[in-house]
């Protein structure tokens, strides 16, 4: 059940970087990493990407 409530850290096309809940289909690699989100910054639908939190 912890795994529904996981949070991804994601960038939206505009450069927005937030979290949600509602990731769809995270492990669905064939689809790519982009997914349709609504950003709370810009209020649109936008495309995100989850951000990665590795040092460079």
């Amino acid at each position: 059940m912890k795994d529904l409530m996981e949070r991804t850290l994601v960038r939206c096309a505009d450069g927005h970087v937030f979290s949600t809940s509602s990731f769809p289909m995270q492990k669905a690699e064939r689809l790519g990493p982009g997914r349709l989100v609504r950003c709370p910054r810009c209020a649109r639908l936008r495309s995100v990407v989850p951000v990665s939190l590795e040092k460079r």
